[in-house]
Parts: structure tokens; C-alpha cells; sequence
């Protein structure tokens, strides 16, 4: 549950701002009457994911044991993936996420009434299917049930509620560091994920070694007992993983942890310096736009 409040927060958050800003910029602009169209991107978002994590959820029953393995596995895979990106996305753009989003919404609005919804759908729509990968997998590793589903809904809910207190200009928020820290957590998840998605490659006899495990420390700590639900739902944690997902586990912080680090410590060019220094009215960091005064429009 913990896991995924995480992830329904964090890509809650990530959505939650990308509306923010396109909302807070067309009424500094006062383009009020092109917001309908922003709704409508956001709530067509918002159903495609919600379909897509009904699809993963009831949509596999009745193929054989195989292949549900198969599909969840690449699934949990693909899951990965996309998480990875976002992760190093938010690190390498969160400076200019605002100025981006801007400039798309200035040319979307030139370009037509679709053009504005295809803008607020892309733009949600990545975090909402990432979410629903995600989570998805999450839920199949730690054997179903409804606790995962509730962190992950509670997570949003925070993040919608964190986003309007931003926006309203009662709440103060460190979104460089909030995303770093998230980014470091999301990566050990990931990795516990890809680990429970190369287990059920092997359960289909698609990756060989499923019966070559590792280690067995299941006598020290039962899968149902509270320490390995615990582990599980962090970590994705297996008391008895083949050598294989052992592999993969450490092969896949072995490779992202060094690049994170360098992505989130990398500092502006010195272009972007003598840029802001130049014109103080840009900001440092586009992204928290709790820095401003409040009710005043962002």
C-alpha cells in the first residue's frame, strides 16, 4: 500500500502541475475560454487510464496459466520502462517544464480547439498510463487484493489536494528535491518489479532458471508473515528468487542509480545562467509555483 500511495502521489503530483500551470497560464492570459477544451483533454486522460488498468485487471481471465504469466511479465517489463523514463524525464526537465508546457499551449491554441485537447490529453495521459502500468504490476506481485488499489487512489487524492493548495498560494513545496527523493525510491520499486517480471518469464518457460535459486530465506522470513508482506509490498521482495532475477535486480541499480545521480546533480549550462541572471523575471525553477504571491494569477 505504502509503495503504491507513493507512486499514485508522484505521478498524481506530476499531472496535478501540468494542469496547474496550463490552467493558472491561459487565465494570466486571459484565454478563460479555451479551459473547457483543457478539461476535456484531462478527463478523456484520465478515462483512458482508468480503462487501461480495467483492461489489465479483468481482461486476462481465461487464457491459459501461461500466458498470463507471459503478459505479465512483459507487462511488469514495459511497466519498468516507462517508470525509468519518467523518472529521468522529471530529472532532466523539471527546470523547464513550465516554459515547455507554455510554449505547446501558445501553438495549440493558435493550431485550433483539438489541438488544445490533444495537449491537455498527452500531457496527462503519460502519467495516468504509466500510473496504471505500474500499479498494475505492483498489484500482481504482491498476489492481488485491494490495499495497493487504495494507496495508490489516496495518492492522487494527496497530490490533487497538495497541487491546489500551490496553487492557491498556501502551501510551499520543494518539487526539485521532492522529485529526487521519489526518483531514488520509484527506482528500488522498479527494480523489485523487473525482478517479479523476469520470475514470471521463467514461470512461462520463456527465461530459463526458475528452479536455480539464489537463496531461501523463506524459513527466516515467511512470505505471509508481517516482515515479508512488508518487503513485498516495498520492494517486491521474493524469500526464494532465482539467480536470474537476482541478475536483473542488481544489473538494472547497478546501471540507473549512477545515471540518476549525474541526471539530478547535472546544474543548468551556463547559457541557462547568464540567461536568468539577465532577465530576473524568470524564475530559478519554473516548477514551484508555491513561490508566488498568494491568490496573484501564475
Amino acid at each position: 500500500m505504502l509503495a503504491n500511495y507513493l507512486i499514485g502521489l508522484r505521478e498524481g503530483l506530476e499531472a496535478a502541475l501540468v494542469v496547474g500551470i496550463l490552467v493558472a497560464y491561459l487565465a494570466k492570459t486571459d484565454r478563460r475560454d479555451v479551459l473547457p477544451r483543457v478539461w476535456l483533454g484531462v478527463v478523456a486522460a484520465v478515462v483512458l487510464s482508468l480503462g487501461l488498468g480495467a483492461l489489465l485487471t479483468f481482461g486476462a481471465y481465461g487464457l491459459t496459466f501461461q500466458a498470463q504469466e507471459i503478459i505479465g511479465g512483459g507487462l511488469s517489463i514495459v511497466a519498468v520502462g516507462f517508470v525509468t523514463g519518467m523518472v529521468f524525464w522529471m530529472a532532466r526537465t523539471a527546470r523547464g517544464m513550465r516554459g515547455e508546457l507554455e510554449s505547446g499551449l501558445d501553438r495549440a491554441v493558435a493550431g485550433g480547439a483539438w489541438a488544445v485537447v490533444l495537449l491537455a490529453f498527452l500531457s496527462v495521459g503519460r502519467e495516468g498510463i504509466e500510473t496504471a502500468l505500474f500499479v498494475w504490476a505492483t498489484v500482481q506481485s504482491t498476489g492481488g487484493g485491494a490495499s495497493p488499489l487504495v494507496g495508490a487512489l489516496l495518492g492522487v487524492l494527496t497530490a490533487v489536494a497538495i497541487e491546489v493548495a500551490i496553487y492557491r498560494g498556501v502551501m510551499s513545496i520543494d518539487l526539485r528535491r521532492f522529485f529526487t527523493v521519489t526518483g531514488y525510491v520509484l527506482v528500488v520499486v522498479a527494480a523489485g518489479v523487473l525482478a517479479y517480471g523476469v520470475g514470471d518469464l521463467q514461470e512461462a518457460g520463456v527465461l530459463p532458471g526458475r528452479t536455480s535459486l539464489a537463496f531461501d530465506v523463506s524459513a527466516a522470513v515467511p512470505p505471509t508473515s508481517w516482515q515479508g508482506t512488508l518487503l513485498q509490498g516495498l520492494v517486491n521482495f521474493t524469500p526464494t528468487p532465482s539467480w536470474l532475477q537476482v541478475a536483473a535486480w542488481l544489473a538494472y541499480l547497478a546501471v540507473v542509480v549512477p545515471l540518476f545521480v549525474r541526471a539530478t546533480r547535472r546544474r543548468p549550462s551556463g547559457a541557462a545562467r547568464a540567461s536568468r541572471a539577465a532577465d530576473p523575471a524568470v524564475p530559478a525553477d519554473p516548477t514551484t509555483p508555491a513561490r508566488t504571491t498568494a491568490g496573484a494569477p501564475r
